[in-house]
């Protein structure tokens, strides 16, 4: 099974996602996209590995995502496309993300950062981001069996448009 867990800052997608791991086979393992850049970060990072389960294992992979989906078994967390879109310089490789979900035989859940619903960002860099953050969460939506979008911590199943 392939969860994508989509929401906007704050909006607890994190939590969400790490209640729905909870109920999958174990182990599960924390894949984490993102590093610690300032303290803000940082006490992000403590924080969700402070609410984590002790018996979870964590892989810090960065721009590694697609290896660490095709090495690792049992039930994965990735937190987060975006942190991984940033840590392949706004060019990820989709189609070999894409590829590596569909091999994996353990269920895989996904956090995505909604962007598509905020004001225009005011910057090139940022116009980037929120593009390919975008098409990467559409896409992984496609291959996805369970999409949900959390807002105020609360899931809102996704279905697909039949046109």
């Amino acid at each position: 099974m392939i969860a994508l867990v989509l929401g906007g800052a704050r909006s607890g997608k994190s939590g969400f996602a790490e209640r729905l791991a909870a109920t999958l086979p174990a182990p599960v393992t924390y894949v984490a996209t993102g590093t610690a850049w300032d303290d803000d970060m940082a006490e992000r990072i403590a924080r969700h590995r402070d609410r984590r389960p002790a018996a979870w294992a964590t892989e810090e992979v960065g721009a590694a995502l697609v290896e660490a989906l095709d090495r690792l078994s049992g039930t994965v967390l990735v937190d987060s496309i975006g942190t991984w879109v940033a840590a392949c310089d706004m060019a990820p490789d989709v189609e070999a993300l894409l590829a590596a979900l569909r091999r994996r035989s353990d269920d895989t859940v996904l956090v995505g950062e909604e962007v598509g619903l905020g004001v225009h960002p005011p910057t090139e860099l940022g116009v980037r981001f929120r593009d390919a953050v975008g098409e990467v969460n559409a896409a992984v939506a496609e291959v996805a069996d369970d999409v949900r979008l959390v807002v105020a911590g609360r899931g809102l199943r996704l279905d697909r448009l039949d046109p």
